[in-house]
């Protein structure tokens, strides 16, 4: 397992990724097939236990370790998200092996996810552009491959997650202005920014990202809402006069909420609830709309908090598959 081995699995990643229409041919395309996954996550977590066993189990597979490449390779280039950090731990110097309990607390977001917002913020040369939580620094990297390091901040609260980027990113040879600090200030220093993007799941867009756009700049950010099943994408501007635009688009996946902010799942026994159940009561001729009405049910979430969509029920043609479930949040969330 070598560098070669590591291009082959970034450009079948890469071609997946534009076979199921996530990437279309581009700086981000490019800048995919350029960056060497396994040198910004040269550690990632894979779970051993099944998704409800407590307590949860991981392996933390390690590059530098060859028995581990194999393994580590199908996972960084899988498209999957990929977990880095166990329950804030530091990221440099950590033993291999095994880890039980707590949560994940960092982790790379699934790239087809990924690469459609990046390619929505419109990349060019020299643009300033601020990466709001740093993570795996996924972001940070294909930023400074397509604009330039001089102009690119990156920002996360956690202090293990931003030593941990600069170091690898450096690795790269990027040296962008890595931050710790409140994710939701930015970092007005450097200020304004041409480009801002939040690379987690928030219940409002923070003012202060708002007043560090630039005219004509554009922010995208993943607006969480009553129900897991639902994102919404903020997609904000600011004409040359400094008027600030929104517009809220209603989306099939979204980030996920920051370690720290409210975080919504499904538990088993809410699955269980939701499966068994006879679902939405329909009167009339009239079904409902299909799922992919993604701005319907956004709003509907809007009118009536705690929408769930159980994904993983049978088909529609099952009455007893609860496809949706109205009411507010049980206990178990």
């Amino acid at each position: 397992m070598d560098d070669a081995d590591a291009a082959r699995a970034r450009a079948a990643m890469v071609a997946r990724l534009h076979e199921a229409g996530h990437l279309l041919p581009g700086s981000v395309s490019e800048a995919l097939l350029a960056l060497p996954r396994q040198i910004l996550m040269p550690q990632a977590y894979v779970r051993r236990s099944a998704p409800d066993e407590t307590p949860p189990r991981w392996d933390l597979l390690d590059w530098s370790v060859r028995e581990d490449r194999d393994e580590l390779l199908r996972v960084l280039y899988s498209g999957d998200s990929v977990a880095i950090q166990h329950d804030g731990e530091p990221l440099l110097g950590r033993a291999r092996g095994t880890r039980s309990g707590g949560a994940m607390t960092s982790m790379s977001s699934v790239m087809g996810m990924t690469t459609e917002l990046l390619q929505k913020l419109d990349l060019e040369p020299g643009q300033r552009v601020l990466d709001v939580g740093t993570g795996a620094a996924v972001t940070a990297a294909v930023v400074c491959f397509v604009s330039g390091d001089a102009g690119v901040v990156t920002v996360d609260r956690d202090e293990h997650v931003t030593s941990a980027a600069a170091a690898h990113l450096a690795d790269l040879d990027y040296r962008p202005t890595v931050v710790t600090g409140d994710d939701e200030a930015g970092w007005p220093d450097r200020a304004p920014y041409d480009r801002v993007f939040v690379s987690f799941a928030v219940p409002w867009v923070p003012p202060a990202l708002v007043e560090q756009l630039a005219p004509q700049g554009l922010l995208l950010a993943t607006v969480g809402t009553s129900s897991p099943s639902w994102p919404g994408l903020a997609v904000i501007t600011k004409t040359a006069r400094g008027r600030v635009e929104s517009e809220l688009r209603a989306v099939e996946f979204g980030h996920r909420a920051g370690w720290g902010w409210d975080r919504l799942f499904l538990s088993a026994a809410f699955r269980e609830q939701m499966a068994t159940a006879e679902g939405v009561t329909v009167r009339g001729h009239r079904l409902p709309p299909p799922r992919e009405a993604r701005g319907f049910w956004l709003a509907l979430d809007h009118l009536r908090p705690g929408l769930v969509c159980n994904f993983g029920a049978r088909a529609p043609s099952d009455r007893r598959s609860g496809v949706r479930f109205l009411g507010a949040r049980e206990p178990g969330w």
